[in-house]
């Protein structure tokens, strides 16, 4: 059981060798933290709807996302500024107007399992 910290190496288990398998996919905690994050912006209906609506249809303002997803649109704009803190998505500006897109490649991975019709 090479891979137990010594934290734990006092523990007992049943399957050590089961044990360090599992320690190796689990990997650094700040890796595990950072998916963490990610689900939990996605956690958000709210959020997941804009998501969703931008990876399926591409670069979109906030009122026409407001419009998609039923929200009002400081509501959406708020969302959308938390999204665009964590990286998810970006906006480009076309004169007064700001489109958005999903620019986190492992979130967009994930969206497309997230198809309307299952």
């Amino acid at each position: 059981m090479h891979l137990v910290p010594a934290d734990r190496a006092d523990h007992r288990t049943i399957d050590g060798h089961r044990v360090c398998e599992a320690i190796a996919a689990i990997g650094e905690a700040d890796h595990v933290r950072t998916w963490a994050d990610r689900f939990s912006l996605l956690a958000d209906p709210r959020r997941l709807a804009l998501l969703i609506a931008l990876d399926r249809t591409g670069p979109l303002a906030v009122s026409d996302l407001a419009v998609a997803t039923g929200m009002n649109d400081p509501a959406a704009s708020q969302a959308l500024r938390l999204l665009r803190a964590a990286g998810v998505v970006a906006g480009e500006r076309e004169g007064r107007v700001v489109r958005y897109r999903v620019v986190d490649q492992e979130v967009a991975a994930l969206l497309k399992h997230c198809a309307a019709d299952g």
